[in-house]
């Protein structure tokens, strides 16, 4: 059973993980993923199994991604995301409905983004993540990234439920991040579900336990 496949990740484990149980389900170590979930994300990871479907990954990678993003507001965090630790930022402001509106509009567009300094970004062969849990501020560059879509779900303070297209290399935790810096009160990314990755949703994605169904049937 070698091919690419949609696979739905739960929260908890990283994307790792998951490729690891796919190893063990079909024998194969020649596994990879098309764009890295955070373990407090869910949704689609495109997964491509033999040697001759990794190679055609960089496609997978290249493909535009949706997400539905919820963010907290009124607080900032280390990671952008809610493993924390937090800082509670004392604006006393409450931003209306409209201002939010206006704000998303901003970031619809090609926009320089600074990865966060919790990712897996190599500076000088280390990893940001391990500089930043030395309590060293890694010198990460802002770099191009493209925002083609950005729509407001649900806004409730302090909590922002957003709908995101993306083409690659985009972090939602620095758009998280980003938004609240440009709103005056802080934000980060309190949870995320990637929707699609080109043609695979999460409609047409298997679980684990639906993928070695299937793999038990071949």
């Amino acid at each position: 059973m070698e091919g690419i496949f949609g696979i739905y990740k739960p929260t908890g484990p990283t994307s790792h993980d998951i490729i690891n149980k796919l190893r063990k389900i079909t024998g194969e170590r020649r596994i990879g993923h098309a764009g890295t979930l955070d373990p407090l994300a869910k949704g689609v990871l495109v997964v491509a199994i033999s040697r001759k479907y990794t190679r055609k990954l960089e496609k997978q990678v290249a493909a535009d991604k949706e997400y539905i993003a919820k963010i907290k507001l009124g607080y900032t965090s280390a990671t952008d995301d809610a493993e924390g630790p937090m800082q509670r930022e004392e604006t006393g402001v409450m931003i209306n409905h409209n201002t939010v509106k206006k704000v998303l509009k901003t970031f619809e567009d090609k926009i320089m983004q600074t990865p966060p300094a919790y990712s897996a970004i190599k500076l000088k062969g280390k990893r940001a993540y391990q500089l930043a849990r030395k309590g060293k501020t890694p010198a990460l560059k802002p770099r191009p990234v493209e925002i083609k879509k950005i729509a407001l779900i649900k806004y409730k303070w302090p909590y922002l439920e957003i709908r995101v297209k993306t083409g690659k290399g985009v972090y939602i935790r620095s758009l998280a991040r980003d938004i609240g810096a440009k709103l005056g009160v802080g934000g980060y990314l309190a949870a995320l579900e990637r929707t699609r990755v080109g043609k695979f949703t999460r409609i047409n994605s298997l679980t684990l336990k639906e993928f070695a169904s299937k793999y038990d049937k071949v």
